[in-house]
């Protein structure tokens, strides 16, 4: 590892060896033509997403490589990187030793000789082993160094809250990310979020943090030949309304965006239209695409599974505040994980965290249909 990242990539046409393969500066492929794919989906669980997102770019472009611990042999914790240490061989996917500090820097380093590192925590919960790194070795490298540098990177793996690991394994990083000028923090909810965004991650010239959730690997979702296309790239910074309403507009990213579209069903029988926003990116924000809903429903509820002080859900709710504060006909509601350390106890656990009818009791505020506490005695 310690030798790749000796070797400087050439400028302009020069190309540069590693691992004893000729490395050239690759484009991505474009075409004039328009592209005309089938309309019918099939299932797609989101780790084969993410799976399929890794090997593709691999295969288009050499100067990608993937590092982490147990990556290679035991093919990812979660099996994300499986068959790719016997397709592109141990220069291109490393396993590392349990030091995430020593990896992270090693994959910034990397990335300011012209590599394009994927560097996995098993759990972003141990990135704080590596912040140091990923905050003032990545993220203002280009600032710093006035544009002359890019730091190519993505950081990935899963975050938030999963199932009976207890406090320090179940934290969301969302906010914390966010906050940092130079990074750029995206967090994928379908196969699809996940299969277009990690592309985008990987070909985008910053440091990107991937943020997963490991409750979501198994589940699958419907892509179109659209989105299994090698060409296909969800943009960064863009939001996507999953379902469409007119009464309150809903905010989620990740793992809570299956919960809002739930609560939304719920709401339709009772005759409440909600709008459900998959943000997809947390920086940059799509507070376009927010304030247009809001500015159309009149209401928010922002979900998220982080804690609630300074949280994705308060920056939400201050964008609309001044930019659509005269088109609220309500308070903001907003839905976040409870302000202590996960527990471990599961009964504890689950009120630890948002619920579909969390979101449900917040959306009926909202639009003023809650049941007053003296009627539900």
């Amino acid at each position: 590892m310690l030798g790749l990242m000796r070797r400087k990539l050439g400028s302009g046409d020069v190309p540069a060896l590693i691992g004893g393969q000729v490395l050239q500066r690759i484009s991505p492929a474009t075409s004039v033509l328009p592209r005309f794919f089938s309309s019918a989906a099939k299932e797609m669980m989101v780790r084969e997403a993410l799976n399929s997102a890794l090997d593709e770019e691999m295969s288009a472009d050499p100067k990608v490589f993937l590092m982490g611990e147990e990556v290679g042999e035991y093919q990812g914790a979660y099996k994300i990187s499986k068959g790719l240490l016997e397709k592109y061989g141990p220069d291109r996917v490393l396993d590392t030793p349990i030091t995430e500090a020593g990896f992270a820097g090693i994959g910034v380093g990397a990335a300011y000789h012209g590599l394009k590192p994927v560097v996995e925590f098993m759990t972003f919960n141990f990135s704080m082993q590596a912040i140091d790194h990923i905050i003032n070795s990545a993220a203002k490298s280009n600032y710093m160094s006035a544009g002359q540098l890019s730091v190519p990177i993505v950081f990935r793996g899963p975050n938030g809250a999963a199932a009976g690991v207890g406090a320090q394994h179940s934290q969301c990083y969302a906010a914390w990310y966010a906050h940092v000028p130079g990074l750029k923090v995206l967090s994928p909810y379908s196969s699809e979020d996940a299969r277009g965004l990690l592309k985008a991650a990987i070909r985008d010239p910053d440091p990107v943090v991937f943020l997963e959730n490991e409750l979501l690997y198994g589940e699958s979702f419907p892509v179109s030949a659209e989105v299994l296309d090698s060409s296909f790239c969800v943009p960064i910074g863009k939001a996507k309304i999953e379902r469409e309403g007119k009464d309150v507009t809903i905010t989620a990213f990740s793992k809570m965006v299956g919960f809002a579209l739930k609560a939304a069903e719920i709401l339709s029988k009772e005759g409440i239209s909600a709008e459900v926003i998959n943000l997809r990116s947390i920086r940059p924000l799509d507070r376009a695409t927010i304030n247009a809903s809001v500015r159309k429903t009149n209401r928010l509820v922002t979900v998220e599974e982080g804690f609630p002080q300074h949280g994705v859900g308060a920056e939400i709710c201050m964008s609309v505040v001044e930019e659509s504060f005269e088109y609220l006909d309500a308070p903001v509601e907003r839905i976040a994980g409870a302000d202590v350390p996960m527990p471990y106890a599961p009964n504890l656990e689950r009120m630890a965290v948002p619920q579909v009818e969390d979101i449900v009791r917040a959306a009926k505020r909202a639009c003023y249909r809650s049941v007053p506490l003296a009627a539900a005695a």
